[in-house]
């Protein structure tokens, strides 16, 4: 048996930054009444009930409400149930990534289970081929291409007569800034068409084709042209091209006639008869782009030669494998490889579908590639090769779901359904854990659902058939508090997809099931308890231990089963931000708790486990009715946990509560609430106010963006176990402890003196960004432990920050980041890897990184440790002076 010792130290430097912060610009909303921003990019629905009767024509004995819209992974139409409340029909969504949205509101009648989709009358219909559908537009950095432009082009409609349709048609004109009519060189013309069931307006009013143009002109990154987007809908789509959108558009602008300055693309449909016509009049148009297109005539290696010869630039586009016209485009591919025709192909599109905003990126690249444009030829940055043509499993496939390598998810109903009118999954896979239907569609027997890509992490679900929850009996995992949900994980990016993914089995802990008597009249009741890897019941220290509960209408198995606690702990003591512990996670329903937990469930656990008892190595927390369980049982026996915890938190001090022995035996009491969709916001703002009033010591965590939902407690889990056992940090003042090398059996970490923090530089003004930049004070690891105490094992020091405030405002701390250095280089100690901030496609250190570690070989004597700091915030950050936190903790290491 081998003992083992260790040292926790910290360090907390306050990080100032000078000069301008901002916030992120807020949402920017439609002109739909029914559409308000109760907080910045959240979105809240409210309905009139006398409006759903109004649009369903009657008083149905049952209606359901939702609106429905592509707010679903990679764009999906999703819809998101409204609630009945004081005559309202309402929910709250996001928040939502920067982009264009379209959404409806649809009632489903009870019995017949028809759909009725609709808007709100008092608004403006804006999508031409949609009249029930709305827009609303989310600012933000990463759609700045898509926002509206003050010094934009002119959009402008004219008619012509189609020979075609034997009608009058119209076309939607785009001219550049600056357009001169009397210019005395023609202006080239991009030539755009519709997919079928598309109006050619929706380029402008899906599409957001003027504002992509709009911003290209101003950048510069376009040649000045003039945009045509005109009717495909049409038999002979030639003919409609060719004798009359064009001829139209020469007569009306100062555009053209010279095919090498004319280009066409389309959409679906539109994109083939762009394609058609390269393969039919090979000349006409010298740039043809293909945006989810597939061509069904034969190209010949003759005819590829004309092609080439005449036409400067094809390029292709398709979305990931959800785009129906993926396996037309692999077949496109084979077919233009197989003739010799010349083009580029941007590559899959791993983000999105056959959707509009797949298309807006196509038309984005591609104005930018003609006319003469100096542009790579390769696809765009963090496209997928297409391989070839895509299938999915067969009917009747299990387990179910199936994922692919991509996060692209199919699910699949059995036979049981065949008769059913309406089937959706119900999961978590809105924006911040939001619960939306998705509905699968009837393929034979069955029904199937292929959606995504989602992003990393666990997924809870159930089907809803005719309104009615449904198990996947396909799925074998179970939920044995919601005995209709199914789970499965998702690999990816992303603190749930690095933290509730399984870790390698011979790196896992082990999860048991202790029995322990109940109070609730003497019944038998089970705990589940994890136990760190390489647990040793015999080892000289008992364990610290965590009780850690569950919240109302759950039980004691719902942390194992749906929030995935075994693999958040495993993954966190891998990469050495906790400390080994024993985790118990008990059942809270029925009980008089504090005395449940007392008197029970800690003497079950102190029996049956090596922990320990004494209340500076106790932890305890729950979420939701678990939070109030936990802040009871501390206002009722201080000093018994000397860290507590509350997810979704709600309660208040009562009266005769002892602050004075509260905050003298507590060494840490954290509070985490989602965003104010979760309902208990309010509430655990209430308790902040109370402790506050009070004078109790505590921490209020930065919102986590969410409802009430497991995504919110896993990321509170995640932030908090590793804060667990370790020295008080909040004053910000170093721990030091100066051990004599050669002195056997410690390992200790100390922290070069920062005076009252560390000033960061001036900020550099990166374009997008302010950069901010400093250094680590210097850590210093001293390790003389003897072998035999040490054993096979070395050491290991991360870092992790909180979100940095000033007067209000919060910079998260997933914007700073670090470049670890070893300044005693030497082998077998490793610095860590480099961790980018969140604008340069990090995570930052919101999430522990690792500083250093240092092997068998590399453990003994001292190391000194650094790290350059870098804080990077968008450039309309809300001035001020904004202080946080860095905690530096060192780990054994077995």
């Amino acid at each position: 048996m081998r003992s083992r010792s260790w040292a926790a130290l910290t360090t907390a430097a306050a990080l100032t930054a000078g000069g301008l912060l901002m916030a992120p610009a807020a949402s920017a909303a439609g002109e739909d009444s029914w559409l308000s921003s109760p907080a910045e990019g959240l979105h809240r629905f409210t309905v009139p009930a006398s409006a759903v009767q109004a649009a369903v024509g009657t008083t149905p004995a049952a209606v359901a409400v939702a609106v429905e819209g592509n707010f679903g992974p990679g764009g999906t139409w999703s819809q998101l149930n409204l609630g009945l409340n004081n005559g309202n029909y309402s929910a709250t969504l996001g928040p939502l990534e920067p982009g264009l949205y379209y959404y409806q509101f649809e009632a489903t009648i009870g019995g017949t289970e028809q759909l009725v989709g609709f808007r709100n009358p008092a608004s403006p219909q804006e999508v031409t081929s949609q009249p029930t559908w709305n827009t609303f537009f989310v600012d933000g950095e990463s759609a700045d291409w898509l926002a509206d432009v003050p010094a934009g082009g002119q959009l402008e409609t004219i008619s012509y007569d189609s020979t075609v349709a034997g009608a009058e048609r119209s076309a939607l004109v785009w001219t550049p800034p600056s357009y001169d009519a009397d210019r005395a060189e023609p202006y080239p013309v991009l030539y755009l068409l519709p997919d079928a069931g598309q109006s050619h307006r929706e380029w402008t009013e899906l599409g957001r084709a003027a504002q992509i143009l709009d911003n290209l002109a101003v950048e510069g990154e376009i040649e000045p042209m003039v945009v045509v987007m005109g009717d495909g809908d049409s038999s002979d789509a030639r003919a409609e091209v060719l004798d009359n959108i064009v001829p139209a558009a020469e007569e009306a602008f100062n555009v053209s006639a010279e095919p090498t300055d004319r280009a066409i693309a389309g959409i679906g449909r539109g994109a083939s008869q762009a394609l058609n016509l390269l393969v039919t009049d090979p000349g006409e148009f010298a740039h043809v782009g293909s945006f989810s297109g597939g061509l069904t005539s034969s190209v010949s290696a003759a005819k590829a030669a004309q092609i080439n010869a005449a036409t400067d630039l094809v390029r292709l586009y398709v979305g990931n494998s959800t785009d129906p016209a993926y396996n037309r485009t692999a077949a496109l591919l084979d077919k233009f490889d197989a003739a010799g025709v010349e083009y580029q192909f941007d590559g899959v599109n791993p983000d999105a579908g056959g959707i509009w905003e797949s298309w807006q990126e196509n038309l984005h690249d591609f104005a930018s590639r003609l006319f003469g444009a100096d542009q790579d030829a390769g696809p765009s940055e963090g496209h997928l090769e297409l391989d070839g043509p895509h299938s999915l499993p067969a009917p009747g496939f299990t387990p179910t779901p199936f994922v692919d390598e991509n996060g692209i998810v199919t699910f699949e109903t059995g036979t049981e359904y065949a008769n059913a009118k309406n089937v959706t999954i119900w999961a978590n896979w809105g924006p911040s854990g939001n619960w939306l239907r998705i509905p699968m569609v009837k393929q034979g027997d069955r029904w199937r659902l292929t959606l995504g890509p989602l992003d990393g992490g666990s997924y809870y679900y159930k089907f809803v058939v005719d309104r009615v929850d449904k198990k996947d009996t396909s799925n074998p995992t179970k939920v044995t508090s919601e005995p209709n949900w199914s789970t499965f994980f998702v690999a990816g990016p992303g603190i749930r997809g690095e933290y509730t993914g399984d870790v390698p089995a011979e790196q896992r802990g082990a999860v048991s099931t202790m029995a322990y008597t109940s109070t609730a009249g003497e019944q038998q009741r089970s705990a589940h308890v994890w136990t760190p890897p390489g647990y040793d019941a015999e080892r000289a220290a008992a364990y610290p231990v965590f009780y850690l509960q569950h919240g109302g209408g759950q039980t004691w198995t719902d942390w194992i089963e749906v929030g995935r606690a075994a693999q958040i702990f495993d993954n966190l003591y891998r990469k050495g931000d906790i400390v080994p512990m024993v985790v118990v996670m008990g059942n809270g329903n029925g009980v008089d708790f504090p005395k449940e937990l007392l008197e029970r469930i800690v003497p079950a656990a102190e029996n049956a486990y090596h922990v320990s008892s004494d209340p500076a190595q106790r932890a305890l927390a729950g979420l939701s009715m678990g939070s109030g369980q936990a802040l009871s049982t501390l206002w009722a026996h201080p000093g018994k946990f000397a860290y507590v915890s509350g997810f979704s938190a709600f309660g208040a001090p009562p009266a005769n509560a002892d602050i004075e022995a509260i905050n003298a035996g507590t060494k840490l009491l954290r509070i985490y609430s989602g965003d104010l969709q979760d309902f208990t916001y309010q509430p655990t703002l209430s308790l902040i106010a109370a402790m506050e009033e009070r004078g109790v010591n505590h921490e209020f965590a930065p919102l986590i963006p969410g409802p009430h939902s497991w995504d919110v407690w896993q990321k509170a889990l995640i932030d908090f176990a590793p804060r667990l056992f370790k020295a008080d940090t909040s004053a910000g003042i170093p721990i030091e402890a100066t051990i004599a090398e050669g002195e056997n059996g410690v390992l200790a970490l100390t922290v070069a003196d920062f005076g009252d923090g560390v000033t960061l530089s001036e900020p550099e003004n990166a374009g997008d960004r302010l950069r901010f930049t400093g250094a680590l004070p210097e850590v210093t690891v001293s390790d003389s432990r003897t072998a035999q105490q040490a054993g096979v094992g070395g050491w290991a020091v991360s870092g992790q920050a909180d979100a940095f405030t000033s007067t209000g405002q919060t910079v998260g701390a997933d914007h700073l980041g670090w470049t670890p250095q070893v300044l005693t280089p030497r082998p077998g100690l490793t610095a860590g890897a480099p961790v980018a901030t969140v604008m340069s496609g990090g995570s930052g250190l919101d999430t522990p990184g690792r500083l250093a570690s240092a092997d068998r070989e590399g453990r003994f004597g001292s190391a000194k440790l650094g790290a350059a700091l870098s804080l990077e915030v968008p450039v309309d950050t809300q001035p001020g002076t904004y202080t946080g936190k860095i905690t530096v903790s060192l780990f054994p290491v077995d």
